[in-house]
Order: structure tokens, then C-alpha cells, then sequence
């Protein structure tokens, strides 16, 4: 009987951490000394961190790089409309320049244990989108980082193609206007929705969960809220302030 008993603490324990939701420090790690948002640093301190993952945007570049960048402009100058290099003379605020997604990606190759949560924006014509996310599919792809890379983007249209490019890469779709079945019908496998909205419609994590989706919240950093969504049942938690997110997730009581 005692056995019994043990195999089943441990199977609950088991089934406990698997269903544990994990944190996803929102722009890299960069509340805290010496970083910035987007940027290497946050994301080795992401990685130091021990979270789940690094969530990070691309845009694209006049002569047709991609790189990392929340905004669509550097210190008033437009990315679509300016070469990298002229883009590049502007340093982020801990002083590192911006880095392009390769770059990006090859420091995040140092750490296995964390996802690379890669947005990409999105952008003022189909074309443009078109390209930015056939070009970053195949830089993951030439790294070698599909298993570590996943996407985001609050565009349907980026969405769906990178659903046709890369199927069995998760992809999430970030603007909430969209119930969870329509989405896996098109081929989108995640929900990362703004959590008041998914406060307010919790029937969505479940059928979510019921169409094997993942679910993902942003941008969370109030302690009451961070607590409601992992009680809600979401698998991950987007926040600005990582530690102490992961903190409260990881009390079981």
C-alpha cells in the first residue's frame, strides 16, 4: 500500500512540473544592470536566469536585413526606409550595437536549455512581409535552430506563412481577435494573447487546450496578476520583470 502510495506522489510530482507555467522574459532580460531591451546581454541574462525562454522582435531593413528591434524606427530614422549600416551608427541604451538576427541567433545557439521566442513585426505591405519572414525562416533553418526558435507576430498574414514554411515550428498568434479553433483550422498552433482579454474569456485557454495549443500571456508584471493567469492554467507568462514571475509560478502553494 505504501508503494502505491509513493508511485502516486510521484506521478502527481511529474504531472505537476509538466504542467507548471514557465516565464518568457518579454525583450530579453533587460530590467536588471547593464542590459537593454532586445538586446545580447538580455538575452545571456535570460539564459543565466534559467527561464523557459527570450522573446525578441526582427524588422527589416532597407537593403533587406533583419534585425532586432521593437520599433519601427531608430532615433526617428524609419528601419524599412535605411540601410543597416546607416542604421547601425545608433547604439542601444547599455551601449551595444543593434544586433541583426543572425548575430542574435548565434549567441542564443550558446544556450540550448532556452527557446528563442522571435517576433516578427509586422510590416506596411504583404510584400515586405512576405520577405522578412521567408528570410528569417531561413536563417533559423541554416542555423540549425528550428527545435530552439519560436514564433510570434500579432499579423495574420505572418502568421499564416509561416504556418505553409514551417509547420512544425510553434506559431502564435498575437492579436486576440481570433478564437483558438479558428486558428488551428488555419494552421496557427498557439494563442499569445493579451492576458486581460484571456481574463476576461477563460474559455479560450480551455479550447485551446482542447485543440492541443499552447497558450501564452502578455505583457505581465503585476505579482496579483501573474498569479491569476497561472491559475488560469496558461502554459507560458510573457513579463518584464522575469525573476520574480518565475518565483511565483514555481510556488506550489
Amino acid at each position: 500500500m505504501k508503494k502505491i502510495l509513493l508511485m502516486c506522489a510521484f506521478s502527481a510530482a511529474i504531472l505537476s512540473a509538466e504542467a507548471q507555467t514557465k516565464v518568457i522574459a518579454h525583450r530579453g532580460f533587460w530590467n536588471t544592470e547593464n542590459s537593454a531591451q532586445n538586446s545580447i546581454t538580455s538575452l545571456k541574462k535570460a539564459a543565466e536566469a534559467k527561464l523557459y525562454g527570450s522573446e525578441f522582435d526582427v524588422q527589416l531593413t532597407k537593403d533587406g536585413i533583419v534585425i532586432v528591434n521593437h520599433d519601427d524606427t531608430i532615433a526617428d530614422l524609419t528601419i524599412s526606409e535605411n540601410t543597416f549600416d546607416r542604421l547601425s551608427q545608433h547604439k542601444l541604451k547599455n551601449g551595444e550595437t543593434i544586433p541583426t538576427l543572425e548575430e542574435y541567433l548565434d549567441e542564443g545557439k550558446k544556450h540550448k536549455e532556452l527557446k528563442l521566442i522571435l517576433e516578427i513585426k509586422p510590416h506596411k505591405t504583404e510584400e515586405q512581409e512576405k520577405e522578412i519572414t521567408e528570410k528569417t525562416v531561413r536563417i533559423v533553418k541554416e542555423k540549425k535552430l528550428e527545435n530552439q526558435v519560436e514564433y510570434i507576430s500579432f499579423s495574420k498574414n505572418i502568421c499564416q506563412t509561416l504556418a505553409k514554411l514551417t509547420p512544425e515550428s510553434n506559431i502564435s498568434y498575437l492579436m486576440g481577435d481570433i478564437s483558438p479553433k479558428e486558428l488551428k483550422n488555419m494552421g496557427i498552433n498557439g494563442i499569445d494573447y493579451y492576458f486581460r482579454l484571456l481574463g476576461n474569456k477563460p474559455e479560450w485557454i480551455k479550447e485551446a487546450h482542447d485543440n492541443n495549443m499552447k497558450v501564452n500571456v502578455w505583457t505581465v508584471n503585476k505579482k496579483e496578476d501573474i498569479k491569476e493567469m497561472k491559475n488560469l492554467g496558461t502554459d507560458f507568462i510573457t513579463t518584464d520583470n522575469p525573476l520574480e514571475a518565475k518565483q511565483i509560478c514555481e510556488d506550489n502553494n
